[in-house]
């Protein structure tokens, strides 16, 4: 299975998320959603979106820029997962939209979404980045402007639930000493 992140970054907290995660999850692709075509992004059987909430509930800006691309493409067959920069107390009723957006212009092109994390221990008010029951974000959120110290516990935690998730989609490799189904 081909696994690659793409991200986009304003302040660089992305972009560093992106390189921890690509470490944590034994990854050799990290692409920035900027110099990346979207034949290039969708080359990969699951992709990681690292996206940024800006302004009043906006993706950061590349992936604004990018996503009329994205959308006319068929992602049928991949797999998507997000993470991503906001702010829960300044903009608590916006914190994180960026996954919520992105997810609405693919989902019905086929994109299978993995990766959801629980909103327990987050403060915000609400998000467009949250499953219909309200229980879990579409991806998960980095909040570094209030909860930096945090930040390291979530992605290792995110990473490791994120592996089980992927193991689970590929099917297990034949054992090459035993003899194959229907005979010797």
């Amino acid at each position: 299975m081909r696994v690659a992140i793409v991200w986009g970054s304003n302040t660089g907290q992305t972009e560093e998320a992106a390189g921890r995660l690509k470490e944590l999850l034994s990854l050799e692709t990290s692409l920035d959603v900027s110099r990346a075509s979207p034949e290039e992004i969708l080359g990969y059987d699951v992709v990681i979106i690292g996206a940024s909430t800006w302004d009043i509930g906006e993706p950061q800006y590349d992936w604004e820029d990018r996503l009329p691309e994205l959308e006319e493409l068929d992602w049928s067959g991949r797999h998507v997962a997000f993470f991503g920069t906001g702010d829960g107390l300044t903009y608590d009723d916006t914190f994180v939209d960026a996954f919520g957006l992105i997810w609405e212009r693919i989902k019905d092109k086929g994109a299978m979404l993995v990766g959801l994390w629980p909103t327990e221990g987050y403060r915000f008010a609400d998000s467009a980045s949250l499953t219909e029951d309200r229980t879990h974000f579409l991806g998960l959120p980095l909040d570094n402007d209030n909860e930096a110290h945090l930040t390291e516990e979530r992605l290792v935690a995110w990473a490791a639930k994120l592996k089980g998730e992927l193991a689970a989609l590929t099917p297990p490799v034949a054992d090459a000493a035993a003899p194959p189904v229907g005979g010797a």
